[in-house]
């Protein structure tokens, strides 16, 4: 079964509602940022992809993930580009070393 970028966007503000100290109240679309919309630090990143790995009950090459986008120089990452990471990974249809793009 095939998951969809819908559910994978539910998935995530359902867990980014769960962390007891996100305080955002806006709207959550693709285009939410990590650090300017919703004012998360560098831990909170990392918290969120353990976050993730417990709500799917299966880990991810997360930490790469944020280190290629490090790489690439993002100063923001956008809640779409997760869900395009995750949709690769939970629909088996990731490529190594791939952090942009669709699959």
């Amino acid at each position: 079964m095939r998951t969809s970028d819908e559910a994978i966007l539910a998935d995530l503000t359902g867990i980014l509602k769960d962390l007891t100290d996100w305080e955002y109240s806006g709207p959550i679309t693709r285009e939410t940022r990590f650090f300017a919309d919703l004012g998360f630090e560098s831990i909170d990143a990392v918290v969120l992809g353990e976050a993730i790995e417990a709500h799917y009950r299966q880990r991810f090459p997360y930490a790469e993930f944020l280190a290629e986008l490090g790489e690439r120089q993002a100063r923001d990452i956008q809640l779409g580009e997760v869900v395009e990471f995750l949709r690769r990974h939970l629909n088996g249809a990731a490529a190594p070393g791939r952090v942009e793009g669709r699959a």
